[in-house]
């Protein structure tokens, strides 16, 4: 295996994040004085392997621009989808005539506590790996099955109840940053698009395709801003690591 690649770092930061609630995109939701956005750079910007970063923006962004990240950057344009947005800052970084052997690291904005050392990891476990690696943390919690109905045939409303209980033996839960090869990466989101299938990470691109890709264990600290809750456990957990 090739081990002599570049790295190209990317934040995907062209969303609003609906289920959070804000009148503000989520990745500009301020946390100990600065935006998720400079958080995630910041992290990023720990690691010996990562000196730039490029950051996949909404058109009407107005934001991004007008902010202090610690490293340099640079900006494209995303789309609806988050594979879209993917897909653009792919393009952007083989438009700088990157080799399709180099690894493409991606990151969300909105996990700003992401320790460094699990980045390292996730770096140097792709390096030898034909695909990529992403970081991943076991399922610890009891995971049930659904199904939905009224309690009363009066009763508009459905109510959810247990069907059955899921083995979680072999099941993760999906973290960033994740990182691919740049020339795998393209095929896999060229597929996506040909057959309009519906993915929720970029993993999960390979995975139509059964091409595999390493899972590495890493913290539970590297919790997503989702709901308005989450910024108070994110608080408190970047409290400590400073």
């Amino acid at each position: 295996m090739n081990t002599t690649f570049n790295i190209h770092a990317m934040i995907v930061a062209a969303g609003r994040g609906s289920r959070f609630g804000a009148s503000i995109a989520k990745q500009y939701t301020m946390l100990k004085g600065q935006t998720l956005l400079q958080h995630s750079v910041a992290r990023l910007a720990c690691n010996d392997y990562i000196d730039n970063c490029l950051l996949v923006i909404s058109a009407d962004d107005s934001t991004a621009q007008q902010l202090d990240f610690a490293l340099p950057v640079r900006y494209t344009v995303g789309g609806a989808e988050r594979w879209q947005s993917v897909q653009a800052g792919v393009e952007a970084i083989s438009l700088t005539g990157a080799d399709d052997s180099d690894l493409v690291l991606i990151h969300d904005a909105a996990r700003p506590a992401v320790p460094s050392s699990d980045i390292d990891q996730v770096i140097k476990a792709a390096m030898f790996e034909p695909y990529g690696a992403i970081l991943a943390t076991p399922v610890a919690d009891t995971l049930k099955a659904s199904y939905q109905r009224a309690i009363s045939t009066e009763e508009s409303s459905l109510h959810s109840y247990t069907k059955s209980t899921i083995d979680r033996s072999n099941m993760w839960q999906a973290q960033t940053p994740q990182v691919f090869r740049l020339g795998q990466l393209k095929k896999v989101l060229n597929h996506v698009f040909e057959h309009q299938l519906s993915i929720t990470d970029e993993a999960s691109a390979f995975e139509q395709l059964g091409l595999p890709i390493r899972l590495v264990s890493g913290s539970r600290q590297n919790i997503k801003l989702t709901y308005p809750d989450d910024a108070v456990l994110l608080t408190a957990i970047m409290a400590l690591q400073s």
